[in-house]
């Protein structure tokens, strides 16, 4: 009969403890990740604008991963100034009231509705409370630099 010496007994030992951790270790659910960062970028946005003017920026949200449960709103807010902001479905929005979006790409229109300065700040969140903000200024055009040119 062998002898079983204390590096035999060890070394067995380890081994069943590393298969027994193999099989608590396992469980038979997919770990399916939820939430991801996102991002709204815009195509640069004119600085200059007169009273009644509409200006266009375009947006697109973009995902560090795609979950296909995600749902995305959209609110803003206008601290100086006057505006409308509408989306390019016609959606006339009120300030810091959400609105779901129903696409990734989309354009927001921007009517000046006076000639002070203006600033608005957008914010796009996501169905697990995430949000990202952007803010966009203009400053009043009154068209005094190009008087005397024509």
């Amino acid at each position: 009969m062998k002898k079983i010496t204390f590096k035999r007994a060890l070394a067995l030992s380890a081994w069943l403890a590393a298969i027994v951790l193999m099989f608590v270790a396992c469980d038979n659910e997919l770990d399916v990740k939820q939430v991801y960062s996102f991002d709204l970028e815009t195509m640069p946005v004119q600085k200059r604008i007169t009273e009644g003017e509409t200006v266009e920026i375009r947006c697109r949200i973009v995902r560090e991963g795609n979950y296909s449960e995600t749902a995305f709103s959209i609110r803003y807010f206008q601290p100086d100034g006057k505006g409308e902001l509408r989306l390019d479905d016609g959606t006339v929005f009120l300030p810091n009231d959400l609105y779901p979006l129903d696409k990734t790409v989309f354009r927001l229109y921007y009517t000046s509705c006076s000639t002070d300065q203006q600033v608005i700040d957008v914010y796009i969140e996501d169905s697990f409370g995430q949000t990202v903000q952007k803010t966009f200024s203009w400053q009043n055009d009154s068209g005094s630099d190009d008087e005397g040119e024509e």
